[in-house]
């Protein structure tokens, strides 16, 4: 099975993905930040769009649903949550998947920056849209979620291959960078970092990542070596979470 993925900037920092299946053409739109940008970018393919299928609620992720939606009568699809901004017209939870064309999507819980938060995971092509979970040496705020059920996302996000594709929601990774240098020495993480810097020097993006390189260099998910003196792992992220929420630099 073939997915091919578009990924666009939109509003100030979000990025909009459009994803097809090319066994039958179906498209869908991972979350929804800008449905007059989505929609310049179906035009720009020659796409039409056949789902929605949004993360989680908030208005950068789920706001553009409802026009989306009347202008193309797309399916839109996610957790139970979304209704605070519309109804969804299939809810999704941990354990479902939804069909593309060929290509499945597993539901995976990621709650904790929201609590219905989900990924959606394209096991055959190993290919991850992880929302405001996981970032580019980051992880998303606790909005609603504390630091164990985030760990344990973050866990459950880890758990997929290491040669996973990840695509993440926002363009964070500079600002990211500028706080695991502060906390972690890792040589690994000053060359990563150092190319980072480069990357949106020259104007490029950040986005996607892996999982490997991602257990390799985000701090958080290095907390529990970063902070040895915590005996629990998630004790010890929500801890890295916490100094990260106060870095101002």
């Amino acid at each position: 099975m073939t997915l091919t993925v578009r990924q666009f900037p939109c509003l100030s920092d979000n990025y909009g993905f459009l994803v097809r299946d090319d066994a039958s053409g179906k498209v869908a739109c991972i979350d929804t930040p800008d449905a007059e940008a989505i929609l310049a970018e179906l035009a720009k393919a020659g796409w039409g769009l056949d789902l929605i299928l949004n993360t989680h609620w908030h208005p950068d992720h789920a706001g553009g649903n409802e026009a989306l939606k009347a202008a193309t009568g797309c399916t839109v699809v996610g957790p139970a949550e979304v209704a605070r901004i519309a109804a969804p017209d299939r809810v999704v939870a941990h354990g479902d998947h939804v069909m593309l064309g060929d290509t499945r999507f597993d539901v995976i819980d990621t709650g904790g920056h929201t609590l219905g938060h989900v990924t959606f995971f394209d096991a055959a092509d190993h290919i991850a849209f992880v929302g405001d979970t996981l970032f580019a040496l980051g992880c998303g705020r606790l909005f609603e979620g504390d630091a164990a059920q985030m760990w344990a996302s973050l866990q459950r996000i880890t758990d997929l291959p290491d040669d996973t594709t990840v695509y993440c929601a926002h363009e964070y990774t500079a600002a990211n960078a500028r706080f695991a240098l502060s906390v972690d020495a890792d040589p690994a993480l000053k060359a990563r970092a150092d190319s980072i810097f480069a990357a949106r020097e020259r104007g490029e993006p950040t986005v996607p990542t892996s999982i490997a390189l991602e257990k390799a260099t985000n701090p958080f998910l290095r907390a529990p070596l970063l902070r040895p003196d915590i005996a629990n792992p998630a004790e010890a992220f929500g801890a890295v979470r916490a100094a990260k929420d106060a870095f101002k630099g």
